[in-house]
């Protein structure tokens, strides 16, 4: 399997998503990938799916393959992992008509939502890269409605014009591609998902707030984030849901 650095103790990484997904309540796991590739215009695209409106969870929102991990994705694995890297290549198929080898996703967050949420899924993020063309994907028309592949900030910009739908989760992993892609030599996907993979993955853990008119998303590293208050001064990670716009503000990324 891909080890994104020298540094990455995968032990301690799968404790800690092993944890989230055993909160109170606990979380159901699940296993998301992100297929990236070079475009006909030679930049950066992702692929993203859109969920059919009357779906309960997440209904209308553009997303990226994924779901909950099955009884078989667990038989036979040696740990949650193999399994989720198994969930998150089943569902590129399902999903997208995609053929991903689970040995190279490359594994760069997990996401836990608030503990109010309906329902909780404690997500692996992977990341991969597919070479196809637009004829390479196939959709259902049952809860994938459409597909299209985006320049991460062309869909950060369309969300912003109330053009489509995202969840935090997805406007962060679309932030992330993005900053990855104008640090990596230009054509060069392989150096986005090295970037992308850095020291190992990710954790994130949403907490929800207000600020006048405005939702707002803490993540650890916010001053606001321990005592659930974005008015309190210091250091900045969250991203701003305001009617105006959606906007991602981090210090470590100054």
């Amino acid at each position: 399997m891909p080890v994104p650095s020298p540094a990455f103790d995968r032990a301690a990484a799968l404790a800690t998503a092993s944890s989230k997904a055993a909160g109170d309540p606990p979380a159901i796991p699940a296993a998301t990938v992100v297929p990236v590739r070079l475009g006909p215009a030679g930049t950066l695209e992702v692929l993203m799916l859109r969920r059919n409106s009357s779906l309960t969870f997440a209904g209308g929102m553009w997303v990226f393959p994924g779901g909950r991990l099955d009884d078989a994705d667990h038989a036979g694995a040696d740990d949650l992992e193999t399994a989720a890297r198994r969930a998150a290549t089943r569902e590129a198929g399902e999903e997208a008509g995609l053929a991903l080898d689970p040995d190279e996703l490359v594994w760069f967050a997990h996401w836990t939502p608030p503990q109010v949420s309906i329902k909780r899924f404690a997500t692996f993020f992977f990341v991969a890269h597919a070479p196809v063309d637009d004829a390479g994907v196939t959709i259902d028309g049952g809860e994938i409605h459409e597909h299209g592949w985006f320049a991460p900030r062309d869909a950060l910009a369309r969300r912003n014009a109330l053009e489509i739908e995202l969840s935090p989760p997805t406007w962060i992993t679309l932030e992330q591609l993005a900053r990855a892609d104008e640090a990596a030599p230009d054509g060069d996907v392989a150096a986005v998902v090295a970037h992308l993979a850095g020291d190992g993955p990710e954790f994130f853990e949403t907490r929800i707030v207000m600020a006048g008119d405005a939702a707002v998303a803490l993540y650890v590293g916010d001053a606001g984030y321990e005592p659930n208050d974005a008015e309190v001064p210091g250091g900045r990670h969250r991203l701003w849901m305001a009617p105006e716009g959606w906007r991602y503000e981090r210090d470590d990324w100054d």
